[in-house]
């Protein structure tokens, strides 16, 4: 016989390792796999994949979740024009992430206690005006964690425990990312907006860049020592003499053209050593008279190695870019079954609805691509290219084509007035040029898929993506045309309208404010400041010389201009009458719902399997109209409990969908529009969902808030 305590004992382990055996099963984990449940990277891991293995929460419980705990991050603006568009990470406990003010905070994931706070504005005179950021970055080696993160031009590294700066990274704790760019680049708009990607010792970075009519920086990718700062090494997105790709620029083109930049987020093969990068159009985004031919390596899947950037592959998307059509997103690295075996792969989306999947060791699609004449293009200059790549599998997640059959019939009278706009633009096929009778961008300029990323399920090979069906129209407008020669306006015009409009009104849903009571809100000389140093998404204008800057202050003043003196910008011979959704009457798109979807495609079969809408309008539903969708920003994080987790819409609701049939199981009302990415990770055996609740973006209200729910206990 055991001794009585001999027994106790026992029983007590027993109960022990059974409790905790029962917790793993419910989380869908194993004892050593207990600290992976973070969510240690933008994207959720190293592929982008937006993943979870949780399954504490999942399809049949989800409706029980409760409010777990509200972080009030501060910086939300009173003027609804700042936003917080952060994938918040998840280490060891610990969720950092960043305000509306572009703050770095360190909170207990477990309870939303603040550890620490970092300003990059502390000290300065200038504070954070409508930049954005979309995360940071963890690194850590032999007890040295830290945090990086991107501010504007700034690359920061701060110690991950206290929120201090680094003193050896960089020059106390900064680098420039002007710096390094092989040109004077101290007056262009450079900035990183989505963190870059970790491998090894190095930091992968993209850049944000002008890509306006007026001057505009190369879209280099750079790799950081996480150490020291120190640059590794560069790839030129627009190759220099002697590089692949040269001869598809004209031949001065690496010394004044720019973009080509990967803004948008970068994944990584850890195992292969490669990184992935999606790029931009090149500058100007609507017409490239300027840089003809096909332009590499804008519009590319960039496969690079990792520790020299060296290229080992590139797919183009579109040739020689005129319609703004960036990719927009972290490519996901991705396994599917494809002709009876296994195969790791690339799957791409767009702006324009299309998944381009792609083998990851060789870049080959793996489901057949065509080359689709395309109409030419009719402005002066101009050279569009002959055709573009279409995916036919999978098909496209959003329309393709905006047609009168396509118009409006939430009411006769929207219906009416938006088909008479119709018949004066250029619509009805992809890839129709810019002109100056208008041109419907349909998917437009958000898409399609947008920087809210897709999420990939390895389990079943689906992969998750929302999906505007917004049209917009794009009108070219000469510089030069008659009763536009005041001086001042002919700058305005071919630097400033394309984001506040000809008529200076601006866009509200773009966050571009109007310009027509300048003199009521600064004195020239603020105006002037404003123009020469920028703020905020607005870049520096020091190019211009001290006349024209003069010229359009007083322009916009309302002082009249004479016409002589120094050319603008030679060679560009359009700007265009700015970012203009194309609505109904009552506000509503012109085109016919769903207005925004949330789409599941099999990457297997190259199927879609289901479609459904992505948010509502309220009033149109008491009007017995059927659910519409709204535009949506932010992505979906699926998890292997069967949920899909995705705020993004405009309605500002935060929701639970069944993966396997788009059906929503929960959903509740933000304090402001979740326009972020959400994550969800394990702390104490408990699964939380965390969503930032920004607003700011399609003229809703701002806030400020981090909102965590969880499974009652």
């Amino acid at each position: 016989m055991f001794p009585m305590n001999s027994i106790t004992s026992v029983l007590v382990r027993c109960a022990g390792l059974i409790l905790l055996a029962g917790l793993f099963r419910e989380s869908g984990a194993s004892p050593r796999k207990q600290r992976s449940f973070d969510w240690q990277r933008h994207g959720g891991d190293a592929a982008g994949n937006q993943y979870s293995s949780l399954t504490q929460i999942n399809s049949t419980n989800v409706q029980k979740l409760k409010l777990a705990w509200t972080y009030r991050s501060g910086g939300k603006r009173d003027d609804n024009r700042s936003q917080i568009q952060c994938n918040p990470i998840v280490v060891n406990g610990v969720l950092y992430g960043t305000s509306a003010q572009l703050e770095v905070f360190a909170l207990e994931a477990a309870t939303g206690r603040k550890l620490w706070a970092f300003d990059p504005f502390s000290g300065t005179s200038g504070r954070n005006s409508q930049n954005v950021n979309r995360g940071v970055v963890y690194w850590a080696d032999s007890g040295d964690e830290r945090i990086l993160f991107t501010m504007g031009p700034k690359l920061y590294a701060l110690n991950a425990r206290t929120g201090e700066t680094i003193a050896g990274f960089g020059l106390d704790g900064t680098v420039d990312l002007r710096e390094g760019l092989g040109r004077e680049a101290g007056h262009l708009f450079v900035h990183s907006r989505t963190p870059g990607a970790v491998y090894r010792d190095l930091l992968v970075l993209g850049t944000t860049v002008s890509e306006g009519p007026g001057p505009s920086a190369p879209g280099h990718i750079r790799a950081y020592d996480v150490r020291t700062g120190r640059l590794r090494w560069t790839f030129h997105s627009i190759p220099h003499p002697g590089e692949y790709g040269y001869d598809t620029w004209p031949t001065d083109a690496w010394k004044r053209s720019g973009g080509a930049n990967a803004w948008s987020g970068i994944t990584v093969d850890e195992k292969r050593g490669l990184v992935f990068l999606p790029t931009g159009s090149a500058a100007f985004d609507f017409w490239g008279g300027n840089r003809q031919g096909a332009n590499l390596f804008a519009n590319c899947i960039l496969a690079l190695k990792a520790t020299t950037g060296e290229r080992v592959w590139h797919f183009q998307t579109v040739h020689h870019d005129i319609w703004d059509r960036d990719l927009p997103a972290a490519p996901n690295l991705v396994t599917v079954q494809h002709n009876g075996r296994r195969v790791d792969g690339v799957a791409q989306i767009t702006k324009s609805g299309h998944v381009f999947l792609l083998d990851r060791e060789t870049g080959k699609p793996l489901f057949r691509v065509e080359e689709r004449p395309v109409p030419a293009s009719d402005l002066t200059g101009e050279i569009a290219w002959p055709t573009q790549p279409v995916p036919l599998k999978p098909p496209p997640f959003a329309r393709q084509t905006f047609t009168e059959a396509d118009v409006t019939d939430i009411s006769p009278e929207s219906h009416t007035q938006v088909l008479e706009r119709l018949k004066k633009g250029r619509t009805g096929q992809p890839f129709i040029p810019p002109s100056t009778a208008g041109t419907v961008i349909f998917p437009g300029y958000d898409g399609g898929g947008e920087w809210g990323g897709a999420a990939f399920d390895p389990k079943t090979g689906i992969l998750y993506v929302n999906s505007n069906e917004m049209p917009w129209m794009l009108t070219m407008v000469p510089i030069s045309e008659s009763g536009q020669t005041q001086r001042g306006q002919r700058i305005y015009n071919q630097y400033c309208a394309t984001c506040h409009g000809l008529n200076r009104e601006g866009d509200p849903q773009q966050t571009f404010p109007g310009l027509i009571g300048v003199p009521k809100k600064m004195s020239k000389v603020e105006a002037t400041r404003l123009v020469e140093e920028g703020k905020g998404f607005m870049p520096s204008f020091r190019f211009l010389s001290d006349s024209e800057m003069q010229a359009v202050v007083r322009f916009l003043f309302g002082e009249v201009t004479n016409s002589n003196g120094e050319n603008v910008e030679p060679g560009i011979p359009y700007t265009h009458t700015g970012y203009n959704r194309f609505l109904d009457p009552e506000g509503y798109p012109a085109v016919k719902p769903p207005w925004g979807t949330l789409n599941a495609i099999d990457l297997n079969a190259g199927a879609i399997r289901w479609t459904v809408p992505l948010g509502e309008f309220p009033e149109l539903t008491k009007r017995g109209i059927p659910q519409t969708g709204t535009e949506n920003y932010g992505g979906p994080v699926v998890t292997a409990g069967g949920v899909l987790f995705i705020a993004a819409t405009k309605d500002e609701k935060f929701r639970a969908f069944d993966k396997k049939t788009g059906k929503v199981l929960w959903e509740t009302k933000l304090p402001a529009g979740g326009y972020a990415t959400p994550c969800t990770y394990m702390v104490n055996g408990k699964q939380y969902v965390v969503i930032a609740a920004g607003g700011g973006k399609m003229g809703t209200p701002s806030g400020d808030e981090y909102i965590a729910f969880a499974l009652p206990d």
